[in-house]
This record gives structure tokens, C-alpha cells and sequence, in this order.
């Protein structure tokens, strides 16, 4: 392959159409993660016989649990899951018992899975790997860099360290990637608090196991099985929630809550709006770009849509490309206005994306058509509302598209 083959590839990483400040951003988390593991690696001395073999315990009895989880999730014909609960559980006793170099090289358990199921999005694996990376020698760091300390203060600093230095790095970069996701997306929700705290305490006591006794931290696999298959619980949830392309709640999800707002809205006599969005001509996009456009395009038309709306307001994907807000506490004018903001912003869109060809491309152009209909008119009924926003929706349609339309 000539160099400029090779200058080609590189152009059209999929990383090139992150927002400048993210790209910034993730490659510097990167460099300085690739820093760190420089250092370690000329800094440390070579580890003995001993501190070889509580690395074999703890690698191996972290690889069995991977394996084991991986044949399980197949059988089930479940879908593969990042297992971070798991990875943080044993990064956490290898940093208690083991040398920064044999910690380093623990760090390949990750690496290797992001390899293997990387796909065209290695950029956002090896962002997470860095960050990782940082967060485990922070808290190296802070419980003794030597040796470290088993004092009950510090092994609590240590595991905050850990866990704390790790949802911030990802956190910044999720919000520079997508400023307009909600506070579950950047931060996760309060159970995957919980379950990195349960993997960082079962690796502290793994630590002890292995100090101890080596052969006994064996008996750590089967918490550890069961810790892997607890943090999937939430992300099946989400998953079982939102929708892939745009992470926007999907129809059956977006139903239930808008539910809940209207009976709410019901009981206290509150004004409620609802918009139903339509991108036009959208079919032009996949077919004279490529749907890895299109997929780009929704995903963009989705950020957008949440940064223009308050957050509790309800958004969601009905499929294709509509897509619905019920916004509580809105009367006409207003939502009247809110769609008029929307409807703006996605003409304003400029999606950094990848043709059919494989060339960057820059999709400009894109327009919506917006209905709009209110509980003044139609009540709190939300089959009422959507038939009327939908009716709206046609009307805007026809009058040229790239329209608001009141029902």
C-alpha cells in the first residue's frame, strides 16, 4: 500500500467526525494514558517469581469469569456487553498486590476485549482504555506508588479515586461528544454507582486473598461471575428502552412515559403540547449517500432535538424518521415556538459523516416538518394528541415541508 493509501485510511477514521473540542479532548486522555504506561514500564523494576504468580491468579481467574460469561452470553443469544464491572474488580486487587508494571499489564484484559469488539468505532474503546488507564495508577498513586497501603482510610480514598477519576474522564467526554445527553447517559444512573463500588470492594478483598493466600483467590471467580452478570442488568434496561441509532427513548418506552406526564398534567389541570417531527425527503439520504449517512443524520437530528427542549420534557424515536416531544406545562404559543426553534436548528445541521463510498462527507440540507397539538383542543388523551399532531404533520407537508403546523 502506498503512503498516500495509507494517508486516505487515516482521513476517514470515523474518530475525524467527533466535535473538534471532543476529538481535543479524547486524543489528549489518549497520549497522556500512553505517557503513563511509558513511564511505568521504564520506572518499574522487574517483578520476582512471587509477584509473577499472584499476577497468574488474578489474570487467570478474571480470564475464566470472561470466558465463562462470553460462552454464557452465546448460549442465550444475548448481546455482547462491555464487562467493566468485571474489569474493575480486578484492576482493583492488582493494584493492591501487584507491582505498576504487572498492573499495566492487566490493563490488556480491556484492551483485548475493545479488540475484539471494537468494530468501526475503535476510537471510542481505546478512549475508555485510556481512561481506565488513568484512573488505575491515580489510585495507585494515592494508596502508595511502592507499596501500598492496607490502612482502611486510604483503601476507601483509593477505591474513590479509582472510580471517581474514571466517570469523569468519560464523563467530560461524552458531554463534549454529545452536549445535549441527558445526566443518565454522561453519568450513568445511580446503580452503576453502586455496582462500581461492590467491584471495587471485591477486588480489595481478592487483594487480600492473594496476599494471603493465592490459591484460595480462586474462590473469588463465582462473585465475581455474578458481580459481571449484575452491571449487565442495567445497560438490558436501557437497551430494552431507548432506541440504537439515537439513543432516544423508543415508541413502546416514549408511550409509557408520555402516559405518566399526560395523567399527571390531568390531575392538575396543566397545559400539555406535542410535536411529531418528520425529516423530509429523508429516503434521499440513505440512497444518494448511504445509510451509515442516514444513521449519522438521525443521531445528530436526535442531539439536537434534546439540546432544544427542556430535560423533562419527553423525546423519543417512533421509527424511520419521526420523531415525538410531549412537552408538559406548555401551552399553544409556546409550543409553538419550541417547534419553531427546532425546526431552525436541524436546517442549521451540518453532519460530519462517511458516504457509501467511503469518503468523508459533510450532510448539509436537512429540513423537518413539524405538527403541533395541544391538551387545550385535544385533552390528555395521547392517542388523541398524536392523531392530531399527525394530522398537523401532513398539513405541514403539504404546504412545502420545512413548515410548523397547529392542529
Amino acid at each position: 500500500m502506498t503512503l498516500s493509501g495509507t494517508d486516505f485510511l487515516v482521513r476517514d477514521w470515523s474518530m475525524w467526525t467527533l466535535p473538534r473540542p471532543a476529538l481535543v479532548y479524547w486524543l489528549v486522555v489518549d497520549l497522556a494514558a500512553l505517557a503513563v504506561g511509558g513511564y511505568v514500564l521504564a520506572a518499574t523494576a522487574p517483578p520476582n517469581l512471587e509477584e509473577l504468580g499472584r499476577f497468574g491468579v488474578i489474570a487467570c481467574t478474571g480470564l475464566v469469569v470472561i470466558v465463562i460469561t462470553a460462552v454464557a452470553t452465546q448460549l442465550s443469544n444475548e448481546t455482547r456487553r462491555n464487562p467493566w464491572a468485571l474489569h474493575i474488580c480486578y484492576l482493583a486487587a492488582g493494584l493492591l498486590a501487584l507491582p505498576p508494571n504487572l498492573v499495566l499489564l492487566l490493563l490488556l484484559g480491556p484492551a483485548l476485549y475493545g479488540v475484539l469488539g471494537a468494530g468501526p468505532q475503535a476510537h471510542r474503546w481505546l478512549f475508555t482504555l485510556a481512561a481506565t488507564t488513568l484512573s488505575v495508577f491515580a489510585a495507585r498513586l494515592t494508596v502508595g506508588w511502592e507499596h501500598p497501603s492496607w490502612d482502611f482510610g486510604v483503601l476507601v480514598l483509593g477505591g474513590l479515586v479509582l472510580l471517581m477519576t474514571r466517570a469523569v474522564l468519560v464523563a467530560i467526554g461524552l458531554r463534549l461528544r454529545a452536549p445535549a445527553a441527558g445526566a443518565d447517559e454522561v453519568f450513568g444512573e445511580p446503580i452503576d454507582v453502586v455496582l462500581g463500588i461492590v467491584a471495587a470492594s471485591t477486588g480489595g478483598l481478592v487483594a487480600i486473598a492473594v496476599l494471603t493466600d493465592p490459591v484460595k483467590a480462586l474462590l473469588a471467580g463465582p462473585p465475581m461471575f455474578l458481580l459481571e452478570r449484575a452491571a449487565q442488568l442495567p445497560q438490558w434496561r436501557r437497551s430494552a428502552q431507548r432506541d440504537a441509532k439515537t439513543g432516544l427513548s423508543n415508541a413502546v418506552h416514549w408511550d409509557l412515559r408520555a402516559r405518566d406526564e399526560l395523567a399527571k398534567a390531568s390531575s392538575r389541570q396543566r397545559p400539555v403540547a406535542m410535536l411529531l417531527l418528520d425529516l423530509d425527503h429523508f429516503k434521499r439520504v440513505n440512497d444518494k449517500v448511504g445509510h451509515l449517512a442516514g444513521d449519522a443524520a438521525l443521531a445528530a437530528v436526535a442531539r439536537e432535538l434534546r439540546g432544544a427542549v427542556r430535560h423533562g420534557d419527553v423525546v423519543g424515536r417512533f421509527g424511520g424518521e419521526e420523531f415525538v416531544v410531549l412537552l408538559p406545562d406548555t401551552g399553544p404559543g409556546v409550543a409553538e415556538s419550541v417547534a419553531e426553534r427546532v425546526r431552525l436548528a436541524i436546517s442549521l445541521l451540518r453532519v460530519a459523516t462517511t458516504a457509501a463510498d467511503g469518503h468523508a462527507h459533510l450532510l448539509t440540507g436537512l429540513t423537518v416538518s413539524i405538527g403541533v397539538s395541544t391538551s387545550d383542543r385535544y385533552g390528555y388523551d395521547v392517542s388523541a394528541l398524536l392523531v392530531a399532531a399527525d394530522s398537523a404533520l401532513l398539513s405541514a407537508k403539504g404546504y412545502g415541508r420545512n413548515v410548523v403546523a397547529m392542529a
